[in-house]
This record gives C-alpha cells, sequence and structure tokens, in this order.
C-alpha cells in the first residue's frame, strides 16, 4: 500500500514556518504576495491560500485587508501610570524604542486644547504629531500639544532631541506626571491606517491625558493611537 502523501497545501505552510522559525521574516514583516507564492512553489492561489489560512489559525501570521499577509508581532507590554515615560516603557519591554516627528506646528489652541491646559481663549500652543516605533515597526501615532508661552522655543528642542522628557528638561521641568488618562476604542482612519501599516477601520485603542509639573500646572495635553494588535496596555498607580 503506497505511503500516504502529504497534502500540498501542509507542505507549503511547513516551508513559510522554517522561514519564519529561520528569521527570514521577522515579526510585523509582510511576506510576499499571493501570487509570488504561488510562483515559488509552483502551485495555484488557492493552494497557498489554503497554507496562509492553517499558518493564521496557528496564529503565526495575520491578514491586513488591502495590505496583505503580515508576521504576528507579540504585543508590547506598554505601562501608563502617574510617570509615563515612552522610551523606558519600551526598554523596560525588551523593545528597540523610537519615534519619527510627522509635523511641529505653533498655532492657536482649539477649545478642547484650551480647556485641558487651562489657556485662555486665543493663546498659541505647540503642537507635535509623531510615530512611536519599537523594534522599528509603528505601535502608535500621537499628538503632543504644550502651552506656547510657557515653553516659547520648545518646537526647536523637539526637533533637535526627539524626547519630549528631555526638551521639557530643558525648560527646567525636572519631573512632570500624568493627572488623567482616558481610554477608548476607535477604528483607524485613512492616514492612521497609513502611519501604522493597517487597514482603514482596524480597531486602535486610543488614550488621551493631562501631564502635570510638580505645582500642578498643565504642561501638556496628549492624545495617543495604539495599534491594537501591537500593544498591550496596563494601567499602574
Amino acid at each position: 500500500m503506497p505511503a500516504k502523501r502529504t497534502p500540498i497545501w501542509q507542505s507549503i505552510a511547513v516551508a513559510l514556518t522554517e522561514d519564519l522559525a529561520e528569521g527570514r521574516y521577522g515579526p510585523g514583516d509582510k511576506l510576499p504576495t499571493e501570487a509570488q507564492l504561488a510562483a515559488r512553489f509552483g502551485v495555484n492561489r488557492h493552494t497557498v491560500r489554503h497554507a496562509l489560512k492553517s499558518m493564521s489559525d496557528n496564529g503565526l501570521i495575520h491578514a491586513r485587508r488591502g495590505a496583505g499577509v503580515f508576521v504576528a508581532q507579540v504585543p508590547t507590554d506598554y505601562v501608563i501610570g502617574k510617570r509615563v515615560r515612552y522610551h523606558r516603557n519600551l526598554e523596560q519591554a525588551g523593545r528597540l524604542p523610537g519615534k519619527e516627528i510627522l509635523h511641529l506646528e505653533t498655532r492657536l489652541a482649539d477649545a478642547t486644547e484650551a480647556d485641558a491646559l487651562g489657556l485662555s481663549e486665543g493663546a498659541q500652543v505647540h503642537v507635535y504629531d509623531g510615530l512611536s516605533l519599537a523594534d522599528n515597526q509603528p505601535i502608535a501615532v500621537f499628538r503632543s500639544v504644550f502651552p506656547a508661552d510657557r515653553f516659547p522655543d520648545l518646537t526647536a528642542q523637539l526637533d533637535r532631541l526627539r524626547s519630549v522628557t528631555a526638551a521639557l528638561k530643558e525648560h527646567g521641568i525636572a519631573d512632570y506626571t500624568r493627572a488623567k488618562t482616558r481610554l477608548a476604542a476607535r477604528p483607524a482612519s485613512a492616514t492612521q491606517a497609513l502611519h501604522l501599516r493597517i487597514s482603514e477601520g482596524d480597531p486602535i485603542l486610543r488614550s488621551v491625558g493631562v501631564n502635570v509639573d510638580t505645582n500642578q500646572r498643565p504642561i501638556e495635553f496628549g492624545t495617543t493611537w495604539f495599534a491594537g494588535d501591537r500593544v498591550t496596555l496596563t494601567l499602574s498607580e
């Protein structure tokens, strides 16, 4: 009686799993397209799709609508407590932290920003839009808003230092804490999805908070949108 043959799709799944184990594709990397994999293994796309579904069911990969198939990434543990320091959080989680500046500007505060920072109508604010990275993979987009009168040179310092903590320190803020935080789930907008390399409408976690100095004066109004499958948020006192 002839030996039972291994289904082709299963052989493809094993080969691709070995690719992951050997580090040819790392967490967050995009796999070749179905057409490219079909050409590599000499099969049709339906067979490739079967193999990818098996790997997805095992938690090895996941598909993002309209973007492709990606290697699953272990979520980054991110602590939201009284002292939120991005670089320290990522380093403690064993990840390499990074940030990209998307936009820096000084403008009039809107009503929400003015209320959060205790500013009068017509006050100006510095706005820092950026992208947070862990091991060179985007995990969040953020907006930080600061009172311009109190920190007149902050945008130049942020551009130079790429660190809110370091920039505030140059303005005499040796320490600051989180006064309050609100968390909510939201669907990703088109621009958020583009920056986070996810699909529009994918779930993201929005954190809104106010940081205060040692005299309890508001110094930063921040909103961060975390990619839902890349971050595990932990609330801490």
